[in-house]
């Protein structure tokens, strides 16, 4: 794993030394007068936070009239660095009441060097966690007398995170109700022809929960991705069961999920935070199941006249149903009336976006509404330019489903006092960039899809 800093500097605006600690034998201590002659004095600081000089790289943020410089001689992890950089900040304004300048620096050396010595060692970042550090370094700051003095929560029996083994809750919580609620919710991002057929398609996803558990439970999710039914079926020595499962891409977890369980019995195991957090982020890029199948026509009659005709078929089940579709048909500029006729819901022109806007409030699934528009434009002596025809938009959000086909298996709770717990599991899917393109194949495609092989995306299916 490459360092994050060999060396780190604060220095004020006129390039003064604040204070410095020094990590590793790598740079000299010299190394900030190269930053100040070369960055400082050429007045170059805010063209790039990163920059070499000779054999070094300083990576170097402002906050407030104060730089942190940080300097290294070999391969950095340079977003590590400025990650350092950020928590190591919100941990001295925790200590300083909110407040981190030239003159809060200069009223706390010995704390700051304290700090600098725990939250990193030999160039690697340690614990930045104010909860934790405040357990064991316990001189308080000198404060601003513009600050508040914030009131601390009381921690305790903390020895479990003094360990760094549970940093993000404390214990002693207790709830007379003990809940979980889980919420799956997915935004689809689609291109798809005037024909059906898709063109680019994708699903990016999250599991947010809320939690108010009292102890220090430990959750177990289980979810009907491949890879987790597949390592199940192993464990118990027996066929993977039919259905549906999912191939996750990019995952991405919040800091109390258990990677090496993860990783062993491809399980999500946590020691959840208190309240609400983001537990697990995700791509799907097959097997999406649309929710929508949009049939557009648009016939222009001459150069005064167009016609209009959108039918849009819901995909999902009989008993769901979609809230706020909204469906924008881009019209030309030189629109002057429009007439409407709707099955469901309704339908205006909107001059400051150029579009037929179409609205349902709720929309039944397995149902084909449709809309047909008349609009007249007005016919200018000016060179006539070819409308280019943007993509139909789509706005929507259907509850209870996923267009991923995700779906919670279990979600499991044990703490040592054997208490009860309701969880609520909840689905959403919502509309990212939900596009259908006016563009027929006679046009020709847009160049970004010259080279995209299109596939007939069948949507009635039971």
């Amino acid at each position: 794993m490459p360092v994050a800093a060999s060396a780190i500097y604060f220095l004020n605006l006129r390039g003064d030394v604040l204070i410095n600690r020094l990590y590793r034998d790598d740079v000299g201590g010299n190394m900030v007068d190269a930053f100040r002659t070369h960055i400082m004095q050429t007045k170059e600081l805010g063209t790039c936070p990163v920059r070499q000089i000779g054999g070094c790289s300083f990576f170097y943020m402002r906050i407030s009239n104060v730089y942190i410089v940080i300097v290294v001689s070999s391969n950095a992890n340079v977003a590590c660095a400025f990650k350092f950089v950020v928590e190591a900040v919100a941990l001295f304004k925790s200590y300083f009441g909110g407040a981190f300048d030239e003159d809060a620096i200069r009223n706390n050396f010995v704390l700051i060097y304290e700090l600098l010595d725990e939250i990193m060692d030999f160039g690697y970042p340690q614990n930045l966690s104010p909860e934790i550090l405040k357990l064991y370094i316990t001189q308080e700051g000198v404060r601003s007398p513009f600050s508040s003095k914030p009131t601390d929560r009381p921690v305790p029996n903390a020895t479990l995170q003094v360990t760094g083994a549970v940093g993000w809750r404390r214990e002693g919580l207790v709830y007379k109700k003990n809940e979980v609620f889980l919420d799956i919710v997915e935004s689809v991002n689609l291109l798809m022809s005037s024909k059906g057929s898709v063109l680019r398609c994708d699903v990016t996803g999250k599991i947010l929960m809320k939690c108010f558990l009292s102890g220090m439970p430990d959750l177990k999710l289980g979810l009907n991705d491949k890879i987790g039914l597949e390592k199940e079926s192993q464990l118990k020595s027996r066929p993977t069961k039919s259905g549906k499962t999912i191939e996750l891409d990019d995952v991405t977890f919040h800091q109390c999920v258990n990677l090496t369980r993860f990783n062993s019995e491809k399980t999500v195991s946590f020691v959840p935070p208190d309240g609400e957090f983001e537990l697990m982020k995700y791509r799907i890029t097959e097997g999406v199941n649309l929710p929508f199948r949009v049939l557009p026509t648009i016939k222009e009659l001459g150069r005064t006249r167009m016609e209009v005709n959108v039918k849009i078929k819901s995909v999902f089940g009989a008993k769901m149903f979609a809230l706020g579709v909204v469906i924008k048909i881009p019209v030309p500029k030189q629109t002057a009336k429009t007439s409407f006729q709707v099955t469901s819901g309704r339908a205006k022109y909107n001059a400051s976006i150029d579009c037929l806007v179409w609205k349902i409030r709720k929309f039944p699934g397995q149902t084909e509404p449709t809309m047909s528009a008349e609009v007249e434009l007005i016919s200018t002596m000016a060179e006539k330019k070819s409308w280019t025809r943007p993509p139909i938009q789509m706005e929507f959000q259907v509850p209870m489903f996923t267009a991923s086909g995700l779906r919670v298996r279990f979600l499991k709770v044990w703490e040592k006092s054997g208490y009860n717990t309701v969880e609520w599991v909840r689905y959403i899917t919502k509309a990212g960039s939900y596009e259908i393109s006016l563009m027929s194949r006679a046009n020709g495609n847009p160049p970004f899809l010259a080279k995209v092989e299109l596939d007939e995306f069948r949507f009635l299916q039971s």
